[in-house]
């Protein structure tokens, strides 16, 4: 797996979401860095990481437990956004004597509906089968199929130039193969009994009062927080806000 450390002391671990990189949560590496030794990783399928057929979320959570591995760390606190969050829950859930703390951000430990992401999946399709050769002639093509600029942008990010001309970092045939996946949730009987922070984009619809009881059911000691007038991008959209929440329950212990 591709990763980045920086700072110095206990040990904190970064977990973008889909479509994303180890850079997506840099807002928040930056000052966690001051008091901690921070790791960013790439997902498979994602940024400069290994690419594979198959993406379930034990199987992604025991890459996380093989680069702890790695770098000798007994234990980690977890930090996931969105698909990232659960795959942060599924470590978890999975090596509980090696989370310290959990932070969840704007995702639930459930399974949502597989129609969320059909027009980004559309426009990458129409990337590969035009094969552009610069971002504004990628942005051209998703923009038949994606209208938000923000959506387009945040992609973008993962599409550059290689050896073999310009393509996308993650690996959209496997994404999309194990879409249902992605959206599912495997693990809704076991439970992580430690420190966890769920924290809510106020307008996002990842975390609904519905799921409430479900997510004590797996997380019986779990807070939550809601970060008023933001969306799934809540860290990106209040960072000094959402780093606040993060590092208040990183130094409480939870």
């Amino acid at each position: 797996m591709n990763f980045k450390e920086q700072g110095q002391g206990p040990a904190v671990v970064l977990i973008h979401g889909l479509f994303g990189s180890l850079d997506n949560l840099g807002l928040l590496a930056r000052p966690l860095g001051e008091q901690y030794r921070v790791i960013s990783l790439d997902l498979r399928n994602h940024g400069a990481s290994f690419h594979s057929d198959e993406m379930s979320y034990p199987q992604q959570a025991a890459d996380v437990l093989a680069l702890l591995d790695h770098l000798a760390l007994d234990k980690a606190a977890l930090i996931g956004h969105s698909m990232g969050g659960k795959v942060a829950m599924q470590v978890a859930k999975l090596a509980p004597h090696r989370v310290n703390q959990l932070v969840v951000a704007d995702m639930a430990p459930v399974a949502y509906p597989h129609a969320r992401h059909q027009n980004v999946f559309a426009g990458l399709n129409a990337t590969l089968t035009r094969a552009p050769q610069s971002r504004s002639e990628a942005e051209a093509i998703l923009a038949e199929h994606i209208e938000i600029a923000g959506v387009r942008q945040f992609l973008l990010k993962s599409f550059a130039k290689t050896e073999t001309g310009w393509g996308w970092r993650f690996n959209v045939p496997a994404l999309e193969r194990n879409y249902a996946n992605i959206m599912g949730w495997p693990d809704a009987d076991a439970r992580f009994e430690g420190p966890t922070l769920f924290i809510k984009g106020g307008e996002s619809d990842y975390m609904l009062p519905a799921y409430t009881e479900t997510v004590m059911a797996q997380f019986p000691a779990a807070k939550a927080r809601v970060i008023a007038g933001t969306g799934h991008w809540l860290h990106a959209e209040k960072p000094v806000l959402f780093n606040k929440l993060v590092v208040d329950f990183l130094s409480t212990g939870g």
